[in-house]
């Protein structure tokens, strides 16, 4: 089996399939972590409320161009295909290269975050075998052997029948669901959670209101990035490209309803030595307690130990949704890029299921080792991931732009613009620190940028130049 054209992708993935995947990219360890360690302290329960709206909103409206990009070219690829097609093989490539950076990025840190949970609900019972510390985290073998043991099955579940990873993923969502809109029934009716808790709604500090939403606005891309999945299965889908908005959009918009309410969530419930959620938050410690995840604090105070197993559940099952959902979206960006050229043909190759098996063992491969750095480590990549999936936003709606106007679909180039205007925006501030918004990179990310660039100049030269060769 030496060449990627010995068998065939299997169109085998319903609409409901394809949404849980793009659901599940979505809402990872972020939506019960994220509400304490950045959404509160950014903006407050407001602002977040606000900014997390404009975000969703932003996506909807690059939404447009990828529905649009979908129907005209119906093949895996997504962002990359776009991008080559519209503007050559140089620019197709850069797309790729940094939005494979964004999607590979993800699976070991959701396979990581494995970590944090089971720490949260088992205390220390995996801390166990060898044990070094990596930026201030403790990184255990019991722990990492738990993160590789899960990213070794979600290899193994992704490189068979496309059919039996969307079952799963299906299962694993619903169950995700199920158990939030749990919880956040019971505090309704629990006198822990309280409306009162809900002040001050921003964040006290001397930051305008504007800065703190902006704060937040600037995340977007790491927040969502999950919905764009889908135009990577276009070879895989039982369904019309005409359905991918549709399927985008619902899961944008279920994303963002996840995000705001467990932020609400988090600040319902307060310690009795907290005036605020403001002093909660700014009180909060790297210790393994579960109350430094204001989310399974409030769980647990709403509904008791079944309360935070419930939340815990549905945390192992968001990180879990994501890990398979990167897998599938990575190995199918890796297996366009080899057929086109601009990877080694080892990339490209399909097993019998109609699977990319070589992209996912590397994959997985890499998610392992890299898993050896431990979360805050994985954390360097994790910041600019935002980047590479804004640099697939751009493309994409460049790309669309290009191709409305010469149809004339004015109303699709109109918004296709703003699509890559709010892209290139987005870029910039991730890329430019600006005082009160918290959006530098940290350095170490900055240099690993760096790297991959240079990583990814050395290997597209490489295979044109062995390409000049062979011809």
């Amino acid at each position: 089996m030496n060449k990627t054209s010995d068998f065939s992708f299997k169109r085998k993935l319903s609409v409901f399939d394809a949404w849980t995947l793009s659901f599940g990219g979505i809402v990872g360890f972020g939506a019960f972590v994220s509400p304490g360690t950045t959404f509160l302290k950014g903006a407050g329960l407001f602002g977040t409320l606000i900014a997390m709206e404009i975000g969703a909103f932003m996506m909807l409206i690059i939404s447009y161009a990828y529905g649009y990009m979908a129907k005209k070219f119906s093949v895996s690829g997504g962002q990359f295909v776009y991008a080559e097609k519209a503007f050559g093989k140089k620019h197709g490539f850069l797309c790729a290269w940094f939005l494979g950076l964004c999607y590979l990025s993800i699976i070991p840190m959701d396979a990581m975050a494995l970590s944090m949970f089971f720490r949260t609900l088992f205390g220390k019972s995996f801390q166990f075998g060898f044990h070094y510390v990596v930026s201030g985290y403790d990184v255990y073998f019991g722990e990492f052997l738990t993160a590789s043991i899960a990213l070794i099955f979600f290899a193994y579940v992704a490189s068979k029948n496309v059919r039996i990873g969307a079952v799963i993923q299906n299962s694993m969502v619903v169950i995700l669901i199920a158990a939030v809109l749990i919880i956040l029934a019971a505090s309704i009716f629990s006198p822990e959670a309280k409306i009162s808790n809900f002040n001050p709604l921003f964040y006290p500090d001397d930051r305008s209101h504007f800065v703190q939403i902006l704060s937040i606005v600037v995340v977007a891309p790491w927040a969502f990035v999950g919905f764009d999945i889908i135009p990577q299965l276009s070879e895989e889908t039982h369904f019309s490209n005409g359905k991918v908005k549709v399927i985008m959009d619902t899961s944008v918009i279920a994303g963002c309803f996840f995000y705001v309410l467990l932020t609400f969530l988090a600040a319902s419930v307060i310690p009795e030595v907290f005036s605020s959620w403001a002093a909660r938050v700014d009180a909060l410690d790297s210790s393994d307690d579960f109350s430094n995840i204001m989310t399974f604090y409030a769980a647990y105070k709403i509904m008791g130990i079944s309360g935070l197993y419930i939340i815990g559940v549905a945390g192992i099952c968001g990180v879990l949704t994501g890990v398979l959902a990167f897998y599938v979206a990575t190995s199918r960006l890796l297996h366009s890029m080899a057929r086109e050229k601009m990877l080694p043909s080892w990339f490209g190759v399909l097993n019998k299921n109609g699977v990319p098996f070589n992209a996912i063992i590397f994959c997985m491969v890499v998610s392992i080792l890299t898993s050896l750095l431990g979360r805050h480590a994985l954390g360097w990549t994790v910041d600019i991931s935002s980047l590479g999936g804004a640099i697939g936003y751009g493309y994409t709606s460049l790309a669309s732009h290009k191709y409305s106007l010469a149809e004339n679909r004015k109303d699709v180039a109109f918004l296709s613009a703003m699509g890559f205007v709010i892209s290139v925006v987005i870029s910039v501030l991730l890329l430019v620190p600006i005082p009160g918004l918290n959006n530098s990179l940290a350095k170490e990310s900055y240099i690993l940028l760096i790297i991959w660039f240079a990583i990814g100049v050395a290997l597209y030269f490489l295979e044109i130049r062995k390409q000049n060769f062979s011809a």
